[in-house]
């Protein structure tokens, strides 16, 4: 990604809004900024769907005015799945095999969450690709998404050195106390540092601030680094910048290491081997010898500190393998079926892996009763969306890989990386909400970045 992004060479037309009124860039630009913000004020990823009726009203009124709303490349495929969420919310009374047996009320809250949540980013989505230069140019919407990567190695080394930091959000102190104290309500309204987990042998302090859960914050890493790296070595022609950035990324393995992510370490090395290749097909060979270089200094740097034997202790203890295998099995089972449009939402198994008797208790909270669908992003599509929803939902992020392959430019690669990384990330962690909304952001610069070139 060492290309400079120049500013773009297109028509005048190209960059000034088309007839009707034009769209301001607050709603894209105010929740990326400001996302710490709103994290600590307890509406976190309640922003989005917040934000979104804001942006559905601009964009009609800038289309009633007779500037044209354009939908993504691949938006059917997209439909295709959001029509399979909506209509998944009449078979929530359904009870596959192996699950508890609930009254299709108690599953409305998490169905309708997710309908709400995907119609929300599927307005992000179209606002942030209808945008022009002159109102949210392709460069500052990368430097937005660089800034969320200092955030997410913020929030990392905080989970490090403060891992036990929370505290009551004003949202929170709002909320009726048996509605506060809910689980769910919990991870999206009360700010905390990391989640204490005993992955290794005693609780420990795994970094998930901003994102509410671990898991979301490794996803957030992979896929807001490479925009970092888009912003800070294709982007910016200072020295110091780039200087910056280095650093930014040394400082960034403690927390990486202490948060105990396999998936996030797999993702790492998934992003790496994607960018360094496109480099090298665009007729930078070095980027593979980099690669290897850069390997090098992690490996010796693990192994020559403390870091080493965490990294070794996550490696040799694999107690949740056989939880995830569990689950991934009941998913399929499930898919087997429903396999059309799956069951509208996640289930809880009856009992354990090893027995229906055993379920989660104050002694133990993980020794039962786990949600099928809640592994992986895979997992639930198959589960709560079926076949349908799944070829929805992939063929349209495979559509956009696929068109936007030609693409050599820093977005271009930061964009494919994105989305190829997350085909791996969703056999492990789940995309809703801030991973998908990122997902979609680079979805969107790479679009804006084919229209530019046709214009």
């Amino acid at each position: 990604m060492t290309a400079t992004l120049a500013a773009p060479a297109t028509p005048a037309a190209a960059r000034i809004p088309a007839a009707g009124r034009p769209l301001p860039a607050w709603p894209v630009a105010g929740v990326l900024l400001l996302y710490p913000l709103w994290w600590a004020l307890g509406l976190g990823v309640l922003i989005f769907p917040l934000v979104a009726v804001p942006m559905t009203a601009l964009l009609l009124r800038a289309h009633l005015a007779g500037r044209p709303v354009r939908l993504p490349p691949g938006f059917a495929l997209w439909a295709i799945f959001l029509a399979t969420v909506v209509i998944g919310v009449a078979v929530l009374g359904a009870e596959p095999a192996g699950t508890i047996d609930e009254h299709a009320s108690s599953r409305i809250l998490g169905a309708g969450y997710r309908v709400i949540q995907y119609t929300a980013l599927t307005v992000l989505l179209v606002y942030a690709g209808n945008l022009t230069e002159t109102e949210l140019s392709r460069r500052r919407l990368v430097r937005l998404l660089a800034w969320l990567f200092g955030v997410t190695v913020a929030g990392g080394l905080l989970g490090v050195f403060a891992g036990h930091f929370e505290f009551t959000s004003p949202v929170e102190m709002l909320l009726p106390s048996h509605v506060r104290n809910k689980g769910f309500v919990q991870s999206l309204v009360h700010p905390s540092a990391a989640q204490i987990m005993d992955v290794v042998r005693d609780a420990h302090p795994r970094p998930a601030a901003p994102w509410g859960y671990t898991n979301t914050w490794g996803n957030n890493f992979c896929l807001l680094m490479v925009w970092f790296a888009a912003w800070a070595f294709g982007h910016a022609t200072r020295r110091r910048t780039r200087v910056f950035a280095i650093a930014v990324l040394a400082v960034s393995v403690l927390p990486v290491v202490y948060s105990l992510n396999r998936g996030l370490w797999i993702g790492l090395g998934v992003a790496a081997v994607y960018v360094a290749v496109r480099l090298a097909l665009a007729g930078r060979a070095w980027a593979i010898g980099g690669l290897g270089v850069a390997a090098v200094a992690l490996v010796a740097a693990v192994a020559l500190t403390p870091l080493g034997g965490v990294v070794g202790a996550r490696l040799d203890d694999g107690h949740s393998n056989g939880v995830r295998s569990y689950l991934m099995e009941r998913a399929v089972t499930g898919m087997v079926e429903s396999p059309v449009v799956g069951f509208g939402s996640t289930r809880t198994t009856m009992g354990g892996r090893n027995s229906i008797t055993v379920g989660e208790s104050a002694a133990c909270e993980r020794c039962g009763n786990f949600t099928v669908g809640g592994n992986g992003q895979f997992w639930q599509l198959l589960f709560a969306h079926g076949l349908v929803g799944t070829a929805g939902y992939l063929g349209f992020f495979a559509y956009g890989l696929w068109r936007f392959r030609r693409d050599r430019s820093p977005i271009g690669i930061a964009g494919g990386c994105a989305i190829l990384g997350s085909f791996a990330a969703m056999l492990w962690y789940n995309a809703l909400v801030t991973p998908l909304a990122f997902m979609f952001l680079g979805y969107a610069l790479l679009w804006r970045n084919e229209r530019e070139r046709e214009e």
